[in-house]
């Protein structure tokens, strides 16, 4: 099987032509057999696209092409084959979710860490870490010491804030999730209600993993990706953990032996989160897709 080149970005800018370039984005990815996911929304692009390196990049340059994408960058890693049945470019209201109105990260926005500067800020005692990312996520990695927020989507993080970061007491707060954009809306966010010292670390956990050493990094564990290779660990390469498909949450080995655990169907997590007639659909899903398999 081929090794496909995955590319991984965003950009907050105002596009209030998002729906026409919609348009233009899927038929260049289209030409280029581009295939990933792309949101759009009238506060930014967010994207994960696989492909071969030159079409990547070339997708890439016909982005940054555009002055409001200028200084787009990426993180980079490879996949055996696909890690993408097709592509699919969506118009959202918000290219990450977060349901807080008025949050700008393009123009107010937390402090940049590098990742060769992380670890020297989290050795701070007074700096409160927060994974700004889901439960499943952080429950098969996160940094040392990090906060757990407890959140199912990231639409439960503002309240979390609220209830657990007084911005009256000046707290340096350091908040980090897979590449970037949850902790930049989130220190926005924070920004916002006051909060003056809040620091992100640029670039994502990805970003940390592809340029810590094994030997300083502060990480443990693996790092949870939205597309089918599932996780990814120390210099991006490919984790050990699979998908339920029925929640879209990462299974271990061991998980895989629960008896609740059905392959396309249901897992330990969702056993009781889906009605008889959603696991009829996921269970005709799976034969589908192994039929296809079966015929190459």
């Amino acid at each position: 099987m081929t090794d496909c080149f995955v590319a991984t970005f965003y950009q907050f800018a105002s596009l209030d032509d998002h729906v026409v370039l919609r348009d233009r984005i899927e038929a260049r990815c289209q030409d280029l057999g581009i295939r990933g996911i792309i949101l759009l929304a009238t506060e930014g692009i967010n994207a994960t696209v696989s492909g071969t390196r030159t079409s990547v990049l070339e997708l890439l340059d016909f982005l940054k092409s555009d002055p409001r994408f200028a200084e787009l960058s990426w993180k980079e890693s490879s996949s055996q084959g696909h890690p993408f049945r097709k592509l699919r470019v969506r118009l959202k209201k918000e290219i990450v979710t977060m349901g807080v109105p008025d949050v700008d990260p393009a123009r107010l926005v937390g402090t940049y860490v590098a990742p060769k500067n992380w670890n020297a800020l989290l050795a701070d005692p007074d700096v409160i870490l927060v994974d700004t990312r889901n439960d499943y996520e952080v429950e098969i990695g996160t940094f040392q010491n990090a906060v757990n927020p407890n959140i199912r989507t990231f639409r439960e993080l503002p309240a979390w804030c609220k209830a657990n970061i007084n911005a009256g007491k000046q707290p340096k707060v350091a908040m980090f999730c897979t590449g970037g954009i949850r902790c930049e809306k989130s220190t926005a966010y924070l920004k916002e209600a006051g909060v003056e010292e809040v620091y992100h670390l640029e670039g994502g956990i990805l970003k940390y993993l592809e340029d810590v050493p094994a030997e300083d990094s502060l990480w443990e564990g693996q790092c949870f990706v939205f597309d089918e290779r599932v996780s990814v660990g120390q210099n991006l390469e490919i984790g050990d953990y699979q998908l339920c498909h029925g929640c879209r949450r990462p299974l271990s080995e061991s998980d895989t032996l629960s008896e609740h655990y059905v392959r396309g169907v249901s897992c330990h997590r969702c056993i009781e989160e889906t009605t008889p007639e959603q696991k009829a659909g996921f269970a005709e899903r799976q034969r589908q897709i192994d039929a296809l398999r079966s015929q190459g």
